[in-house]
């Protein structure tokens, strides 16, 4: 029964089981965060391509570059 006790008492190992779950934790509000966060970056990106190709027509079609 020593043996047994022993094992019960001893906290090696322990030290490994708190940084799995706080880097799980970590993980998991980062993927919250990018729930949020990608929307408006993706909406943020398909404005700057519309920019884009429309400064690109404006310089291929009109030689004044008054657009």
């Amino acid at each position: 029964m020593t043996k047994f006790s022993a094992f019960l008492k001893d906290e090696a190992g322990a030290v490994t089981v708190d940084w799995v779950v706080l880097t799980a934790a970590i993980v998991g509000l980062g993927l919250l965060v990018f729930n949020f966060v990608r929307p408006a970056v993706s909406n943020l990106a398909a404005a700057i391509g519309d920019e884009l190709g429309n400064a690109q027509n404006c310089m291929l079609n009109d030689t004044s570059l008054g657009c």
